[in-house]
């Protein structure tokens, strides 16, 4: 399986040519000082989901800040969400899936990754997703969420392509599944009380749903491969072109970030208290992703194919070199 190795000094500035023609008119936000010292804002807009630990870790261990770069979060429901507050300059860099990414690409959204997000853990009985169902629910395996409705975070995303590929190779019919467009925070009661069949959820949320008695039948992102690249954090292609030394260190830290979550699983975990409302029972149960320094290039590979296969990009194939460099 051939993987493609994030070097901390990413050629953004080629990339940025072919991923897009973003407009370099006027200045950009988080322009580093030259030679001021002082620290730039830096926006980065996420999911508050257990994938993205490691930034929040690597602020918190100066990754940042050692590279000038004073780190600001903000929460959104999806990476399809993120993406327009990127490419408008709301945040300097965002957390998407890898799908959604794939999507903007083929729209001609000027953006790429710069760095990568998590992974799954390839472990089918433990993973970072699932789609989970009440105890009670005649749901038994993905093949039966066939004519069920199922919550997603977003439409045409990494989650609805992946719980159909489950469902493809359980053996049912996956163009048979109703999804419908819920928060992660909210699907744990909506699951509870009969709003949805079954819903995908991501970690906390799924160990939540989990503890209020419900079951998971499949974890589609396992399922659909081991080493699945399940999101990346990425930027616009202005950025690329009029700061190409924040898209560096901001890549830099990010590597670090991922390194150090990976060799300090514990820290990883405690650091959800800080941007996620669970209690110490759900902390201690959650299932972590893996945070590999490294696109898994087949595995987006196979993504692109059934985003093909699912009619997710029109006419257009994703440039997988490009998006991810």
């Amino acid at each position: 399986m051939r993987r493609r190795i994030l070097g901390l000094a990413i050629a953004v500035v080629t990339v940025a040519g072919t991923a897009g023609c973003g407009s370099s008119s006027g200045g950009t936000s988080g322009s580093l000082p030259s030679g001021s010292g002082k620290a730039t804002e830096v926006k980065v807009g996420i999911v508050p989901i257990g994938d993205v630990a490691p930034l929040y870790l690597g602020r918190k261990k100066g990754f940042f800040s050692s590279r000038g770069i004073d780190l600001k979060m903000e929460s959104a429901q999806g990476g399809a969400a993120i993406i327009p507050g990127v490419v408008s300059g709301q945040f300097q860099f965002g957390f998407s899936n890898t799908t959604s990414l794939m999507i903007a690409q083929t729209k001609g959204v000027p953006v790429t990754s710069v760095a990568n997000g998590s992974a799954t853990t390839g472990d089918t009985e433990a993973d970072v997703s699932g789609v989970a169902v009440k105890k009670s629910s005649p749901v038994k395996s993905a093949k039966d969420l066939a004519g069920k409705t199922v919550a997603v975070n977003t439409l045409q995303n990494i989650g609805d392509t992946t719980v159909r590929e489950a469902v493809r190779k359980d053996g049912g019919d996956p163009s048979k599944v109703e999804f419908v467009e819920l928060a992660f925070d909210q699907m744990p009661a909506a699951l509870d009380g009969g709003q949805v069949d079954a819903a995908w959820m991501a970690e906390p949320a799924l160990t939540i749903a989990k503890s209020q008695g419900a079951r998971v039948v499949t974890s589609p992102f396992a399922e659909t491969d081991p080493k699945l690249t399940l999101a990346t954090y990425f930027t616009s292609t202005r950025l690329t072109k009029e700061n190409p030394d924040l898209v560096k260190k901001f890549a830099e830290a990010m590597t670090e970030s991922l390194t150090y979550a990976s060799a300090h699983p514990d820290e990883a975990r405690q650091i959800l208290t800080t941007y996620t409302k669970i209690d110490g029972e759900v902390l201690k149960n959650l299932t972590l992703p893996s945070w590999p320094a490294e696109y898994d290039m087949a595995s987006l590979e196979k993504l692109a194919s059934l985003g093909e296969q699912d009619g997710l990009f029109g006419d257009k194939k994703p440039d997988l070199e490009a998006l991810f460099p």
